[in-house]
């Protein structure tokens, strides 16, 4: 159903998609849009080891959430910030995509829980969470990205 890479030896193993998906704090969410095309944003994410999805948070209500709603196919794909050998001018990339699809969390609680998450991945003040997420816990949804295809690769910008 997914296609395999072409250059397996590229490829990276799921541990270390796994820690890229949890370290990277910022992603690319793509949807299917209005009129059937595609749609692209950047997102923070929380990606969960205890289930294997990925977390991010939306408003009630704007193209994001209308997307969803009415078709709940979605890949999202992140990348680190690679590194360079000395005396080169190319960096080493590793990125990973995940094709899944997207449910909503209707338990409140599991919610705020997901998104005072992904807050610690940008702060530890506490104290600043908490009071975000009651000023705005009502006005967001949560979503779960629930992998059907995990894959991740390393490229040379050459």
């Amino acid at each position: 159903m997914f296609r395999k890479l072409k250059r397996e030896k590229q490829a990276l193993l799921p541990e270390e998609c796994a820690r890229i998906l949890k370290e990277e704090k910022r992603g690319v969410l793509s949807v299917i849009g209005d009129n059937g095309y595609p749609y692209g944003m950047p997102m923070n994410h929380y990606y969960c080891e205890e289930d294997g999805k990925l977390y991010f948070h939306s408003g009630k209500t704007g193209h994001r959430t209308d997307s969803l709603l009415k078709n709940n196919k979605a890949s999202f794909c992140v990348y680190d910030r690679g590194v360079r050998r000395e005396g080169e001018w190319a960096l080493e990339i590793k990125s990973v995509i995940i094709f899944g699809r997207v449910e909503m969390i209707s338990d409140k609680a599991k919610a705020l829980d997901m998104v005072r998450r992904l807050s610690r991945k940008f702060t530890r003040d506490e104290a600043w969470i908490e009071r975000e997420t009651e000023a705005y816990g009502d006005a967001m949804l949560m979503f779960a990205l629930v992998p059907e295809h995990i894959s991740g690769k390393r490229v040379r910008e050459e």
